[in-house]
């Protein structure tokens, strides 16, 4: 088996159960909405942005789930899952605060770093990411390994 062309679907379950569990938490903002803006504005933030935010989730959970974008919808998450940290979740601590935010944050971070992986819009049907020179390097680093792997089974 080849682990190379394996390593590329690795973002694939990342993206769908994040995407999913991103659109289960927007709904709810985004269906009611004066809840959503009374509920931020008690936190001192802007009312506005409870509809901002429902709909960062939702849309940007489609996006993850079918990988399109995928680097500007992590990058947007990972900056609402750093304030809502900050602001919301930091007081509570750690268990029953903000581990949830956190591991969604990490989950960004990946697949800010990995890019949507091989089963993906952006890689199948666009034929590149919205940042090549990643996909560039993933290959180069992927036939160095293949190298590596060869030399070392001599």
């Amino acid at each position: 088996m080849n682990y190379q062309k394996l390593f590329a679907y690795g973002p694939l379950p990342i993206r769908i159960l994040a995407g999913i569990t991103l659109i289960i938490h927007g709904l709810p903002k985004l269906s009611n909405v004066a809840g959503s803006e009374v509920f931020f504005g008690k936190m001192g933030l802007p009312t506005d942005l409870a509809m901002l935010i429902g709909l960062l989730k939702v849309i940007g959970g489609v996006a993850l789930i079918v990988a399109i974008l995928t680097r500007i919808a992590s990058i947007l998450f990972i900056i609402e899952m750093l304030g809502a940290t900050i602001v919301a979740k930091l007081p509570k601590g750690f268990v029953g605060g903000y581990e949830f935010d956190l591991l969604l944050m990490s989950i960004s971070i990946s697949l800010l770093l990995t890019g949507p992986g091989r089963a993906s819009i952006e890689w199948n049907l666009i034929k590149r990411e919205l940042f090549p020179k990643a996909k560039e390097y993933m290959s180069q680093q992927q036939q160095k390994t293949q190298g590596s792997t060869k030399q070392s089974s001599l």
